[in-house]
């Protein structure tokens, strides 16, 4: 049996979908969603959570727009996925520059995570005879 869609999720997709066909699968006890493969947002709950860097973040602070936060291992928490608007969230019109700035977000990240060399595995404390 398929699992029930979720209206507010359909929504957001709609909002977005001037980025191009966008999806969104389930993951952390949400939904993130994808505009093509580019990873551009998060849905928890009712509230949508657009990708944000050091060059998109000012506008949604400006805005009023909050980051999505969670509790790991006692500590609160700070993701790179800030709320939308909430004039953003009435048509996809409105959500058109926020959904760009999303996406030129995760696709900076995505280049600046290529050109990163990995590293290598860090050392074992315990030498071993």
């Amino acid at each position: 049996m398929a699992a029930p869609r979720d209206e507010f999720v359909d929504h957001c997709l709609e909002l977005l979908g001037g980025l191009g066909p966008c999806r969104a699968r389930r993951m952390f006890g949400g939904q993130g969603v994808y505009a093509g493969d580019v990873f551009v947002a998060i849905v928890i709950g009712q509230r949508l959570y657009l990708k944000t860097d050091a060059a998109s973040l000012p506008a949604f602070a400006a805005q009023g727009c909050m980051p999505f936060t969670f509790e790991a291992r006692g500590k609160s928490m700070t993701t790179s996925y800030w709320s939308a608007p909430d004039g953003a969230m009435e048509s996809p019109e409105s959500m058109a520059p926020w959904g760009r700035l999303a996406l030129d977000a995760a696709l900076r990240a995505r280049a600046l995570a290529v050109r990163r060399p990995l590293k290598p595995p860090a050392a074992s404390r315990k030498a071993r005879p």
